[in-house]
């Protein structure tokens, strides 16, 4: 992608930023965010930082493309105040779109969510009957809806694309998010600064872990191929908490146990196992992720692998 107007909402924050600082290489790329999950010390200079909210009017989305990332992020937000959840995640993705449909706009690549799938070992296809057990997924599923009407009535091309465990390390973009980092990020943190990883339960849960940069190639991909639809980003493959508490000692060589306490999240809403099957992707735009876990684990522990004393960068 070269030479457009791009907008970024949420581009402060943890994926946004990653997207809005590759694209700013050869783009126009404005970037907005609230603050409440994103820095800007996560952007590059030459990207158009502006401190706003996605529930505002007279926003900046008289661009090409508008990739909307905006969004509260996990199940604990929502269950302390659903409204708020719901006003951020729906309100203001329908206000964004609408305001980028009214100034010419016809392209819109936003996040959706895997957990919408459930707890699964197989791999999850798109056209699979999903069910909504918390606000967080419902607001997720809600954006999935206008987005289908806005593809529809207005004939925009929309894609909605469901993210399989994003992580990075806090060497990236992650560590401003501290507990609402990717359990990768906290565990490597943890276990290169001598501390006991925390695991919910006995550790077995699995996660298909996605790399950032792939993440970034997916978002990037579908604008260019002006998807409309949802689609999967994820790798098909999965590893268990225990699998990559084990897999970052060796990579550091250290040999820290884990810490297992009780689950706070009830076993009903919990997801247990995630996997993606990203074929329709594949068969639409040729992406694949190039970053298998091994690689990605070792971008994660250079932080603390390539110099001398393994510091932890919160203190």
């Amino acid at each position: 992608m070269d030479g457009k107007r791009i907008l970024v909402t949420g581009g402060a924050g943890f994926i946004g930023s990653n997207l809005a600082n590759h694209l700013a290489a050869t783009n126009d790329v404005i970037a907005i965010d609230d603050e409440y999950l994103g820095t800007p010390e996560n952007l590059r200079e030459d990207v158009d930082y502006r401190n706003r909210s996605v529930l505002e009017d007279d926003l900046p989305t008289d661009v090409d493309v508008v990739f909307h990332l905006a969004a509260l992020s996990s199940y604990a937000m929502h269950e302390e105040d659903p409204t708020t959840g719901a006003r951020v995640n729906v309100e203001g993705f329908v206000n964004v779109v609408d305001q980028a449909r009214q100034d010419g706009c016809e392209t819109v690549v936003y996040a959706s969510t895997s957990s919408i799938y459930g707890s699964r070992t197989e791999p999850s296809p798109v056209d699979m009957a999903v069910t909504v057990n918390t606000g967080y997924e419902a607001s997720k599923l809600a954006r999935e809806r206008y987005g289908e009407y806005f593809a529809n009535h207005y004939d925009m091309n929309v894609a909605g694309m469901r993210f399989f465990s994003v992580y990075q390390g806090y060497g990236g973009a992650e560590e401003h998010k501290g507990e609402y980092a990717n359990v990768i990020a906290q565990f490597a943190d943890d276990i290169a600064n001598g501390e006991a990883p925390v695991l919910y339960g006995d550790g077995t849960q699995t996660r298909d872990f996605t790399h950032v940069l792939d993440i970034v190639r997916g978002l990037e991909v579908a604008a260019d191929h002006e998807l409309t639809g949802i689609y999967n980003l994820g790798t098909g493959d999965a590893y268990s908490f225990n699998t990559v508490v084990e897999m970052l000692n060796e990579e550091l060589g250290t040999d820290i146990e884990p810490e297992y306490v009780e689950n706070p999240i009830p076993d009903s809403v919990y997801v247990h196992d995630t996997c993606a099957d990203s074929s329709s992707m594949r068969e639409a735009t040729g992406w694949e992720p190039r970053i298998d876990f091994e690689d990605g684990l070792q971008r994660v522990c250079a932080q603390y692998t390539d110099t001398d004393a393994t510091t932890s960068s919160r203190q």
